[in-house]
């Protein structure tokens, strides 16, 4: 399941995030660049009022010395939050660093930030886990110059977040991230993602959150703090634990989050294509095909069930989800047939609920005058459609539900 990261520069906007459903309420102050730290009297303030509601992270700016380094991050840690978010410096004692920190790991989660715009060492992710951290979020040093995306493609943040699974670290995406980008960055499964400008009125990182734009962003991660403890409010009437907000979970809010079938129109459908895109594919089952790209070129056309609401991203399937499929598939490496890369692509977008059918053709272009490939129609079985592939990470908690 993916959390909801929301970056906050005061109290006031810390009671916003927790009301309107984020997962983790950073501390951070957004005026002083990509990670400023803010005052550790307003992270106090913010630890005493929805600490017991949400978990609390705050950022501290990491100096280049290594005791001064570790003061810092226990200055911090002292105030009770749960994690402790620092860019790491691009300088030789960064080993030096992470192991001074290590013992502090112990007691609060260490969460090291590279930058997607700088050339992030994934390289450290070993010593990363080694030293005890929680885990590793990818973000962009320079606002307002790139999002995330434009730095790394679907396929390097898969293979991050791979990454950090092997590594038993938790990987978080966050970089000027806006509203379409979420149902991008979710098929690469994530643990948090994290937001603050497309928050804010008028996408302005240092103006305050608007309320609306944080539902709307919430609205698109399914599951959140009323997913994970679903189970448990089910089966009694009492409150959810506080770490996850009081009250019963309503079940038609944890279905939904933009995906629940009540907002569709009965037996309308919307087309969403991809044309003509031709891109470089290692393929084909010939020894001579392998260790060199031939050009292959791909239509796909997705037919979405109707949302009955249109006005938003909450109801729009991005022929970007599609794109992005191919990408992470392609970065997988290579593939003798292309009857199997057909399968994979249909299989993969038929996950998304709203896809009823897809039809692929992929042609390959550098084998005949013309061109020769392959064409497939496939329809979502209507038994596919449950709750569990919305909301993977629900069955963990109903196996780990307390015994009566």
């Amino acid at each position: 399941m993916t959390l909801m990261l929301t970056s906050v520069v005061s109290l006031a906007e810390a009671e916003i995030a927790v009301a309107r459903g984020a997962d983790i309420v950073d501390c951070k102050d957004a005026a002083r660049g990509a990670l400023g730290a803010l005052a550790l009297s307003e992270v106090a303030a913010i630890v005493g009022a929805v600490g017991r509601r949400r978990p609390v992270s705050a950022v501290v700016e990491l100096p280049h010395d290594v005791l001064r380094a570790r003061r810092t991050v226990e200055d911090a840690a002292s105030l009770g939050v749960g994690f402790v978010k620092f860019a790491l410096p691009a300088t030789p004692d960064v080993g030096a660093i992470i192991d001074a920190l290590s013992p502090l790991a112990r007691s609060t989660g260490l969460i090291a930030v590279l930058f997607a715009d700088l050339g992030p060492d994934l390289g450290l992710l070993p010593h990363l886990a080694q030293a005890g951290f929680a885990g590793v979020m990818l973000d962009t040093a320079h606002k307002g110059k790139g999002r995330l995306l434009d730095y790394m493609d679907i396929g390097a943040l898969s293979s991050f977040v791979a990454h950090c699974r092997v590594h038993r670290l938790q990987a978080g995406l966050a970089g000027s991230l806006e509203a379409p980008d979420v149902p991008r960055l979710l098929v690469t499964n994530p643990d948090v993602l994290g937001f603050r400008g497309s928050l804010c009125h008028g996408h302005d990182r240092r103006d305050q959150i608007d309320p609306e734009a944080v539902t709307l962003i919430r609205d698109l991660i399914p599951g959140g703090a009323a997913a994970r403890f679903a189970n448990a409010a089910a089966s009694s009437a009492s409150t959810i634990p506080e770490t996850g907000g009081g009250g019963n979970v309503d079940w038609s809010l944890v279905v939904g989050h933009g995906y629940s079938k009540g907002r569709e129109r009965s037996g309308e459908a919307d087309l969403v294509f991809v044309r003509d895109l031709v891109i470089p594919v290692e393929i084909g089952a010939y020894a001579h095909e392998r260790g060199r790209m031939q050009r292959v070129r791909f239509n796909v056309e997705a037919h979405v069930s109707r949302p009955a609401d249109t006005d938003d991203m909450r109801s729009v399937f991005s022929y970007d989800v599609v794109i992005d499929a191919i990408k992470m598939i392609l970065a997988a490496g290579h593939v003798d047939l292309v009857e199997t890369l057909a399968e994979r692509l249909a299989d993969s977008i038929l996950l998304h609920e709203r896809v009823q059918a897809i039809s692929v053709q992929i042609e390959k272009l550098d084998v005949a005058p013309g061109a020769v490939g392959v064409r497939i129609r496939r329809e979502r079985p209507p038994e596919t459609a449950k709750i569990h592939r919305l909301f993977p990470g629900l069955d963990d908690v109903r196996e780990t539900k307390p015994k009566n």
